[in-house]
């Protein structure tokens, strides 16, 4: 017993002395205890297998039949991500600097912009879709305000972090010169943030590209309206065609942004000369978007200001909400859809983080291997993870199975990249130090590559799990689980007070669930 005093505190506390560890320890027993809860087995999905391969079958060969419309409605997709992406855009700067600590005018403006950035973040643009919808009537408007309001949560957020990082000096310097606030700002703080805004913006319409694709499931407009119809008439080869189109619109897409990054981001020999002639031709091409947008989509100017009444009017109907309508079904509905995102997490992160090591070029074995992990990548990415939930419950039946595979199919596309992107940043010191005493290819793997990949990679996955828990809160529209049945069900029927319960449900667990990353990110990373 004296023994046993006399040790250090240290040895007496409760703090794991490898914290990955422990939170590796404990994503085991949730992932274990959530595949009960769903009843996600191994048997229930070597017993679909036959029925998945039934439906590729049925899918063979693609066609489009109505190529002209087909044609209209991906133009439509695509100039209703840049519009909507745009919108977000200038909504979101001013509420960057009131949410940023060291713009901010007051505190309390810093919260309220906090907290409408973290709103929109919260809610999938799926269910703000349905809601503009409902206020504004079928139609292209309400897909480009869903997207817009989504994308100011992500938009908003990096934005003011990139001020919070930005250099005090130059703010200092203005001020001394007898600057207000707003010369302050624009002088000396966007120069500096400028080039972060740019990528972000940037790499969001092509994140919106895709998520537009989704929206004509609720009649939002775009080439998902084309794609909802063909599934639904069971026209699997026509389906497929359009899938086609929207691979090959996304990977064009994935392509004209890595161009634009470089062009935009990458210092040139130029100097500042060649950088503003870059920036201002990419000004005048999203002018020139933006107009054409505006011309072929029909959207008066005034309707970006008169949608508001409708909407507001829409919204206010979900309050006061009631939790009572549901009971233990809204429960139940919320605890599936946790175990659904941290299952598919689970089953993603197993699955990406071989195909991500093998798309970093500067570990991959062989070029053919990179290509082949990329293209991968770029094929996973291209296909929403709605359109994935809507083939396994036609191959799986309705439930909770079919919206995890979804899910953890969709996760490698995200994370995969992510994790290639952290192996390619590694220092390469200590990979040239291991093949110089002659290491082959794994040992440089387990030796000097992935120890100094495991921070990004758990800060990823832990990322990934934030994301699959918002997306599997819309995977209940088409019957794959999850507390989005009862929210669009509730909506479809007219019930807004018992949709206003579910929102407030949502967000709490969107919000709970970032919280917690976040904190283990901390700690972790």
């Amino acid at each position: 017993m004296s023994t046993l005093l006399n040790r250090p505190a240290t040895r007496l506390t409760t703090r794991p002395r490898d914290p990955l560890a422990a939170v590796t320890a404990v994503a085991v027993v949730l992932t274990v205890v959530s595949a009960w809860y769903l009843d996600f087995a191994p048997a229930t999905l070597i017993s679909g297998f036959e029925n998945v391969v039934a439906l590729v079958e049925r899918m063979l060969p693609p066609r489009v039949d109505d190529p002209g419309r087909i044609g209209v409605l991906a133009v439509e997709t695509l100039l209703m991500a840049v519009l909507g992406t745009v919108l977000a855009a200038v909504a979101s700067v001013p509420l960057a600097f009131l949410a940023a600590r060291n713009t901010t005018p007051h505190p309390v403006l810093h919260a309220a912009a906090r907290a409408v950035i973290t709103f929109c973040r919260a809610m999938p643009d799926l269910l703000f879709a349905v809601l503009f919808v409902r206020a504004l009537g079928i139609g292209v408007l309400p897909g480009i305000l869903a997207l817009g309001l989504h994308s100011i949560g992500m938009l908003g957020k990096l934005f003011a972090d990139a001020i919070e990082h930005s250099d005090p000096g130059p703010r200092e310097a203005v001020r001394a010169a007898g600057a207000g606030y707003l010369r302050e700002m624009i002088n000396a703080v966007v120069p500096q943030v400028l080039p972060s805004w740019i990528a972000t913006f940037v790499y969001r319409i092509d994140i919106n590209l895709r998520m537009s694709v989704v929206l004509g499931f609720v009649g939002a407009g775009g080439i998902g309206f084309a794609l909802q119809d063909a599934l639904r008439g069971l026209i699997y080869p026509r389906a497929l065609g359009i899938v086609c189109i929207i691979f090959a619109i996304i990977a064009a897409m994935e392509l004209l942004t890595i161009a634009i990054r470089r062009m935009l981001l990458t210092p040139s020999d130029s100097g500042p000369h060649r950088d503003r002639i870059a920036r201002f031709v990419f000004s005048a091409m999203l002018l020139a978007a933006i107009a054409w947008a505006m011309i072929t989509l029909r959207i008066p100017p005034l309707s970006l200001v008169t949608w508001i009444g409708p909407a507001v009017e829409v919204f206010t109907r979900m309050v006061p909400p009631d939790f009572g309508a549901l009971g233990a079904d809204l429960v139940a509905a919320a605890v599936q859809t946790v175990a659904i995102g941290v299952v598919a997490t689970s089953i993603g992160a197993a699955l990406s983080i071989p195909v991500g090591i093998l798309a970093a070029h500067n570990v991959t074995p062989h070029p053919a291997v990179y290509w082949a992990a990329r293209g991968w990548i770029l094929a996973v990415r291209a296909v929403p993870e709605l359109i994935l939930a809507v083939i396994f419950v036609a191959a799986l039946g309705l439930g909770p199975v079919a919206g995890t595979c979804a899910l953890a199919i969709g996760s490698i596309g995200l994370l995969a990249k992510l994790v290639a992107d952290a192996v390619e940043e590694i220092d390469p010191g200590p990979v040239e130090a291991v093949r110089a005493v002659g290491g082959g290819w794994w040992k440089t793997l387990f030796a000097a590559v992935i120890p100094q990949a495991v921070p990004a990679m758990t800060g990823s996955t832990l990322y990934l799990l934030d994301v699959n828990i918002r997306t599997s809160t819309i995977l209940g529209i088409v019957g794959a689980g999850g507390i989005g049945y009862l929210l669009f069900e509730s909506i479809r029927t007219l019930n807004f007070d018992v949709a206003g319960a579910i929102v407030i449900v949502v967000f709490a667990i969107v919000y709970a669930i970032e919280g917690v990353s976040g904190w283990i990110r901390a700690r972790l990373v």
